[in-house]
């Protein structure tokens, strides 16, 4: 394949959710209403969640891929800027544009570049202000779309990520879009705890970020759900498909969100080392590996800080 210099690649992270995927799409319709040449572009398959808001709105599933050096020489982020959740050959390409809404770490680039991030619920949130910054306006099957990442990462205004502005943001992309967005936003969510057809290695991976935290690799993943009991009936085999994974991969510890999106708790599955980290981190005992977290519904604000300070 030849590679375009002038093309670029638009994508969010691996085992990409709802905001991985429409942020991509998002930040390259802008991009290529100010000029660029973009695409957006997937690093996984959309979970069911994902495929709903796809369906929902009519709007075709972007192609996948695994490395983008093969295809262009630049490319933007979206939605992450830690290496390890980006393209494999993250180190080949230049990076020229982040969007984002996390942690900055394990980042760097050679030039300088567009960087724009905001401690808000949903990246796709700050992509649509930069539709304002920019005076462009944001199509009715988009704004659908964006009004769809936003209640996907805060759980419809539940998680403690969100912000005034997410709210406000969701209210005026609800009026673009033509949408009742409490009532969207909650068959949205159940759309995404249809688990009994998944695999144990599908639920362990559907949603799995890896951190770096004090020397060891944490992976950490969530799964939403209606019914914790359902989830916990198959935790033989979750814990073994968990274990397969941590040896296969390196995985030091690896935490199994489990949430219920109704009441807004969290069971946490722990298997490897050292559990007596995430004991610390929570002020919990871990039995049996496992331990309740009530109220705990954000991996990015309630799980992932406590651990960085234990260890």
């Amino acid at each position: 394949m030849e590679i375009s210099l002038m093309k670029e690649l638009v994508f969010g992270h691996k085992n990409p959710d709802t905001d991985a995927i429409v942020a991509a799409k998002a930040f390259s319709y802008l991009e290529n209403k100010l000029g660029a040449d973009t695409e957006a572009v997937a690093l996984g398959t959309p979970n069911e969640e994902t495929k709903f808001v796809l369906d929902h709105f009519d709007e075709p599933t972007p192609r996948v891929i695994t490395t983008a050096g093969d295809e262009v020489e630049a490319v933007m982020l979206v939605d992450h800027n830690e290496a390890q959740q980006s393209v494999d050959d993250i180190d080949k390409v230049q990076v020229t544009h982040v969007v984002d809404h996390h942690r900055i770490a394990n980042f760097e680039t050679a030039a300088p570049l567009f960087y724009h991030a905001e401690p808000l619920g949903c990246c796709s949130t700050v992509i649509y202000k930069l539709f304002k910054q920019n005076k462009v306006e944001v199509p009715a099957k988009l704004a659908g779309l964006m009004l769809s990442a936003i209640i996907s990462d805060t759980l419809l205004f539940k998680s403690p990520t969100t912000t005034q502005q997410d709210k406000e943001i969701v209210k005026e992309l609800a009026e673009i879009a033509g949408v009742d967005y409490e009532t969207y936003g909650l068959d949205m969510l159940k759309a995404g705890t249809n688990l009994g057809s998944k695999t144990e290695e599908e639920l362990i991976t559907s949603d799995a970020k890896s951190f770096e935290l004090g020397g060891k690799t944490v992976r950490i993943d969530q799964v939403n759900t209606v019914d914790l009991d359902e989830v916990f009936a198959r935790e033989d085999a979750l814990r073994a498909a968990i274990e397969k994974q941590n040896k296969e991969n390196g995985y030091d510890l690896f935490l199994l969100m489990v949430t219920n999106i109704l009441n807004s708790d969290t069971r946490l599955l722990v298997v490897g080392e050292p559990q007596e980290v995430v004991a610390k981190a929570f002020n919990v005992k871990i039995v049996d590996n496992k331990v309740d977290l009530p109220g705990v519904v954000s991996r990015k604000k309630q799980v992932v800080p406590p651990l960085e300070k234990a260890f």
